[in-house]
């Protein structure tokens, strides 16, 4: 790799993806990049990302490929096949897949690039756009601790790198992070209901409870959220939805009780029901506040 710009090249330019390769664009690094389509990549083609048709064209291409993923049937596609990433890599390459998946996934993938020579680490981030756009992702690391050396400095670009371990280590901690999150705002939108319908006014109430013992940095970051909930989402129920059920599915691998990880999937599940799938996790209190008025009606 060079000594001062590492080539990176994204696989996946979707909110979060997108938003890190415009990161590393302005911060001067060349970014290579392959999506499922051209025409969502236009406006980072102008900021000087250089295209390529397939993943394996991105990995033959660069030092560095970083993934932005959905879900593990796309990781498994993506890594696969002729054209996919795998089939690009070679000793000297790491891949980073920023992606929340099944650590068990993920670890089998791991795998298939090692026998390539390249190496690969999860690199799953918290936070949203936001903070991919102020470079204050907080990004945990599994994988080999030299792959991890390498691209630390790198990685420094989005926030705050901390390598946790072997493959694997990174995801499960993220999804550790995320039972919490998705809980917090679940009890946080209780509890906000409770004083509304008692007359309380809202912004006083998220003012004391935020600024008490309770506001987490994701909470108080979402309080004019929860005041007036936009269209577009930070990060989406459905999404949330996902990770809550890896981490049931790694829990039960693991023989762990999760019981407040089941209540937010059961939160998750109707405020999917009710039509806020593709809103912002906020929606949670709006989801709320319909089910108690279905159940007084």
């Amino acid at each position: 790799m060079s000594a001062e710009r590492e080539t990176i090249g994204f696989v996946g330019l979707g909110r979060m993806g997108g938003n890190m390769a415009a990161r590393y664009l302005a911060a001067g690094y060349p970014v290579h990049g392959e999506a499922r389509s051209r025409a969502h990549a236009e406006k980072f083609l102008d900021e000087g990302l250089i295209w390529h048709e397939t993943a394996r064209e991105v990995a033959e291409s660069v030092d560095v490929v970083l993934s932005s993923i959905p879900n593990d049937d796309v990781l498994r596609e993506v890594a696969s096949g002729p054209d996919g990433i795998v089939a690009g890599l070679e000793a000297g390459k790491t891949w980073v897949d920023v992606s929340t998946v099944s650590p068990s996934v993920s670890r089998e993938v791991a795998e298939q690039v090692r026998a390539t020579g390249a190496l690969m680490l999860d690199a799953p981030v918290s936070g949203s756009v936001p903070q991919v756009q102020s470079g204050t992702l907080t990004i945990m690391v599994g994988g080999d601790k030299d792959a991890y050396q390498r691209v630390a400095r790198m990685l420094r670009v989005l926030g705050t790198p901390t390598y946790i371990g072997g493959n694997g280590h990174g995801l499960i901690v993220k999804l550790a992070i995320n039972v919490s999150l998705a809980v917090q705002m679940q009890a946080l939108s209780e509890g906000l209901l409770m004083a509304e319908r008692d007359g309380v006014a809202p912004e006083l109430a998220l003012e004391v409870m935020t600024e008490s013992p309770i506001g987490s940095p994701m909470l108080k970051a979402r309080v004019p959220l929860l005041l007036d909930l936009p269209d577009e989402a930070w990060f989406d129920i459905d999404m949330m939805h996902k990770d809550i059920r890896l981490a049931l599915q790694t829990a039960d691998e693991l023989h762990v009780s999760v019981p407040t990880a089941h209540a937010a999937d059961e939160a998750l599940t109707q405020a999917s029901e009710l039509g806020y799938g593709n809103r912002d996790l906020a929606a949670l209190h709006e989801a709320l506040a319909k089910e108690s008025d279905a159940r007084v009606g």
